[in-house]
């Protein structure tokens, strides 16, 4: 039953099993089943006037919680939004990060067009575009692992290959909130010389040929973001260990000069697919296996990143089902998957567009969920269909489909389903569905939105990608979903 009050009390999210409806005056039985899941509104605005008091009190992001568990590696994961030790105004925040995601999916989408108009142009397969690592201020997630004997913070990025980390002494370097890493103070520290192969394989990872400097001459690197922000210093290598596992002789990057929005994180952590990646350079220990479990916003959460295929350690809730990685040879690096269609309360899409090549991307970086036109108009359409007995809210920015949620306790949601190639899915978690671009719930929107054109790529964000336990297994080629309620470790 839908309850409607003025006054708000701490509850949890449950999950309905009798479906309910909403209409204008009021509720109505569906025949189905489990097609809707219950969203508690008041906890959610209970968790952020909490925060507003509790963001100005933390002082460190680095976990102590990272372990080894039969031969699989789990590191913490927190929301980066939590550890600037800053005072956030929430209803500010949503809105900057939601047009900052906006100028990062432009960005990603121009270099793959860009990518394209080469290759017909007879350029060579072999110049990849560069690899989107910087996910400006949007909604990305951090771990703590250690670099030459010191705790460091990074952000996890599957959209990324190169590690590195901000270094001393630094020509230009941003605010980061723990100390800089210091090369002359770590005696494993190795510079790489820019006429090795290590060197040469810079231009697949980051689309940019490594730069010889210095006597002797070592190989240094440039990342460039596409919005200003980039990182520039020298390869190295170095001692790195995740959790209690050492990585003899990592390669990274020493930044010194570094510029952008990458927040109060120490660097950046690649969890894409070339040589230099950390899912690469650890193959041998964890087999080219990785998963992760994102936790949704409130103050205190955290999922995990797991390195190693123990299924043992997971804790999911549902059964994996998998679907192959779609190979794209002139982007190599990234994850896409073969989207089949996609069901709204039970109620499957049948629009054309869906199996088209080269899929969709799953990105860990990118927030907001983007579909080709026709397939996000029949999602809308849908959606607002069983979501009618709501009260409408002005649309924001790219976010169409909108609600004003003020008056309400809890909401009814259609369950929403990703189908994959293989018989796949992943259901999208009810905490996933809306993203509130004001914390009383007066403007909640649906978090999806509508590429411009039909021949972009489609792109599943890390909103809709909340409470699953998804798998990466590079050497067998295949992404693996299932429901899991992410939770400290």
């Amino acid at each position: 039953m839908v309850k409607q009050t003025s006054s708000f009390h701490a509850l949890l999210f449950v999950f309905v099993f009798v479906f309910l409806g909403v209409a204008a005056k009021g509720v109505h039985c569906f025949q189905e089943k489990n097609y809707h899941n219950l969203l508690n509104l008041q906890n959610i605005i209970l968790q952020w006037q909490q925060q507003q008091h509790q963001n100005g009190e933390l002082s460190s992001c680095l976990s102590q919680k990272s372990r080894s568990v039969k031969g699989a590696t789990i590191l913490e994961m927190k929301h980066r939004a939590y550890c600037s030790g800053k005072v956030i105004n929430w209803n500010k925040e949503q809105q900057k990060l939601l047009a900052l995601d906006v100028l990062h999916v432009n960005y990603l989408q121009s270099r793959i067009k860009n990518l394209h108009s080469f290759n017909k142009n007879g350029v060579l397969d072999t110049q990849i575009p560069i690899t989107s690592g910087v996910k400006l201020q949007t909604l990305n997630y951090i771990v703590t692992v250690e670099l030459g004997g010191r705790q460091m913070t990074l952000i996890v990025d599957t959209g990324s290959d190169l590690t590195w980390v901000q270094c001393q002494p630094c020509k230009l370097c941003y605010n980061q909130q723990d100390p800089l890493f210091n090369p002359s103070m770590s005696p494993s520290y190795k510079q790489i010389l820019c006429n090795s192969s290590t060197c040469k394989s810079l231009e697949i990872a980051t689309g940019n040929s490594g730069l010889c400097g210095g006597n002797p001459p070592t190989c240094n690197y440039y990342v460039s973001y596409g919005d200003g922000s980039y990182t520039r210093g020298e390869l190295a290598r170095e001692n790195l260990n995740l959790g209690t596992i050492p990585v003899n002789n990592f390669v990274f990057g020493c930044g010194r000069n570094n510029h952008g929005l990458f927040g109060g994180a120490s660097g950046l952590l690649g969890l894409g697919r070339s040589d230099i990646s950390v899912v690469s350079q650890t193959s041998s220990i964890f087999g080219g296996v990785f998963s992760y479990c994102l936790p949704s916003m409130e103050a205190g959460a955290s999922g995990s990143l797991v390195l190693g295929g123990n299924y043992s350690v997971y804790r999911n809730s549902t059964p994996f089902s998998y679907t192959r990685m779609i190979p794209n040879p002139q982007l190599t690096t990234f994850y896409f998957l073969n989207l089949t269609s996609i069901s709204i309360g039970g109620v499957q899409l049948q629009v054309p567009g869906f199996g088209k090549f080269p899929g969709i991307l799953i990105d860990s970086g990118t927030v907001i969920s983007r579909l080709p036109p026709g397939i996000y108009r029949a999602l809308k359409a849908e959606f607002s269909k069983q979501f009618s007995g709501y009260p409408s809210a002005p649309g924001y920015s790219i976010l169409e489909t909108c609600y004003n949620l003020s008056s309400y306790q809890e909401v009814n949601v259609p369950i929403m389903k990703f189908q994959f190639e293989g018989n796949s899915a992943m259901h999208v978690d009810v905490r996933g569905m809306f993203y509130f671009v004001k914390s009383d719930a007066s403007q909640v929107c649906l978090a999806l939105a509508s590429l411009s054109f039909e021949d972009e790529i489609g792109i599943i964000g890390n909103y809709q990608q909340r409470n699953q336990r998804i798998v990466y297994d590079i050497k067998e080629s295949k992404v693996g979903f299932a429901g899991e309620t992410c939770s400290s470790m």
